[in-house]
């Protein structure tokens, strides 16, 4: 019986890894040039990870103390690149990797979104990834005209609206579209090309998109929603999800709970892949390893990773005794970190400023060792139900990569576990997953119809 294989994606920003990943003396300064870029993605491909990640925020942070000053004093979360660009210089020097980067719905409309990635999607040959977002911070909203962020609520109904419209724009022209006969001087077939003509709550679109339906019908829909109603988004829309947990336990519950909503909007729970953030750190054993970690963690300013945290929760924790514990926080931005933070805190006890040290150095996933200690812990991840493969954070770039490709990849192709070749030619090939038919948007729509109706019901 064969065992099952083992996904792979990388989470890079465009710009400054992690909260102080520049400060390592193995890291790398290049982040404002294309070759950084490049290089990474050649030693992804080359340790055959099925896509490369870029996670982007719309504005400098500034929910620590309601000032830019520690993102940019600190260079946690700024500066940050167009993820579009970094992607397609990276999609120029490969092959098979995937290029995934995000793009809020809160901020950007569904014709722009469907025509960079599906512009993208054809010029890697089928390798586009989107990272859905909602955005999360009042900075962002400031960017674009509002004083702060919508409710979550809001946010996700603009989203499932704004994923409807984008898979119809997708799905606007034919798979057979295009005829390009020279001779008879026929381009296309336009009656299997169609208007959308959609008139909603957040958008009025016309369509049909001046981009031709693309080689994965949709690029792979990522998203990482944690709440009730990030899930349920999830859940109906996504391909894949990232998610962060601080125990397996947690993991476990997370991965069924994801299955099970994806059975209840009618998918098949397989072509839902929970990917987990985990940060390796190879050593030559656990004792070289945590002699990285720690020395990692001694670069730490407590503010930096505070600054961080801040980013993450979109609440301002210099109102709080940074000696004191974290009060609970009853709305945040990202309730997976949050939740994550919580449940770490309370087991050690951590106050405030201690948190914020732990923040900007956490090791998610708990991956410290050897590469076959590292292994160990991804396989049994995978047999308890947790995960369907991880995105690996890199502690600094691109060495710590380096590392994880050099050391890890090839103890978890011996195993049997990780392939030693791609298999397809489309990311979604690589990963297992069904090509969308045209049309496809209606199911998912309608699931969230269903989904309302029953909430609506239910009050």
């Amino acid at each position: 019986m064969s065992k099952k294989q083992m996904h792979l994606a990388a989470f890079m920003n465009a710009g400054p890894q992690g909260t102080v990943g520049w400060r390592h003396p193995d890291a790398g300064d290049g982040f404002l040039t294309a070759a950084h870029y490049t290089h990474i993605a050649k030693v992804l491909e080359d340790a055959c990870f099925d896509m490369a990640f870029v996670p982007d925020a719309l504005a400098v942070p500034r929910s620590l103390g309601d000032s830019f000053d520690p993102a940019i004093r600190y260079g946690s979360g700024s500066p940050r690149l167009d993820p579009m660009t970094v992607l397609s210089v990276m999609s120029a020097v490969t092959t098979h990797l995937g290029v995934a980067g995000t793009m809020s719905t809160g901020y950007n409309e569904p014709y722009n979104v469907a025509r960079q990635f599906g512009t993208l999607d054809h010029l890697s040959g089928g390798r586009a990834g989107w990272n859905i977002v909602t955005s999360f911070q009042d900075a962002e909203a400031q960017n674009f005209n509002q004083e702060k962020l919508p409710g979550r609520e809001e946010r996700y109904a603009r989203a499932e609206e704004h994923l409807e419209v984008t898979t119809r724009l997708w799905d606007s022209w034919g798979d057979d579209t295009l005829v390009r006969d020279k001779e008879s001087g026929v381009f296309g077939r336009p009656e299997t090309v169609e208007a959308i003509d959609h008139k909603g709550e957040y958008f009025q679109v016309q369509g049909p998109l001046g981009v031709p339906r693309t080689p994965q019908g949709y690029p792979v829909l990522i998203q990482a929603g944690a709440s009730p109603s990030g899930r349920d988004f999830a859940s109906r829309w996504a391909d894949v999800v990232f998610c962060s947990h601080e125990s397996l336990e947690s993991g476990i519950a997370f991965y069924a709970d994801m299955k099970k909503r994806a059975a209840e909007h009618g998918r098949d729970p397989e072509q839902l892949l929970i990917l987990p953030a985990a940060t390796t750190v190879v050593g030559k054993d656990v004792r070289d390893a945590m002699a990285k970690h720690e020395s990692f963690f001694e670069l730490v300013d407590p503010m930096a990773g505070l600054s961080r945290l801040a980013y993450h929760v979109n609440v301002d924790l210099t109102q709080y005794d940074l000696d004191g514990p974290l009060p609970s926080l009853e709305v945040v931005g990202v309730e997976g970190h949050y939740r994550e933070v919580v449940e770490f805190a309370e087991r050690e006890k951590l106050s405030v400023r201690e948190i914020g040290r732990w923040y900007g150095a956490r090791t998610e996933g708990n991956m410290i060792g050897s590469a076959s200690d590292i292994a160990d812990t991804m396989e049994q991840w995978m047999a308890a139900g947790a995960a369907d493969g991880f995105m690996i954070q890199a502690s600094h770039v691109p060495a710590a990569f380096e590392d994880f490709a050099n050391e890890v990849v090839p103890e978890l192709q011996r195993r049997g576990i990780f392939r030693t070749a791609y298999e397809g030619t489309t990311l979604r090939e690589n990963l297992g997953l069904n090509r969308p038919e045209r049309g496809e948007w209606r199911n998912r729509a309608a699931s969230a119809l269903t989904a309302k109706a029953a909430a609506k019901d239910g009050e």
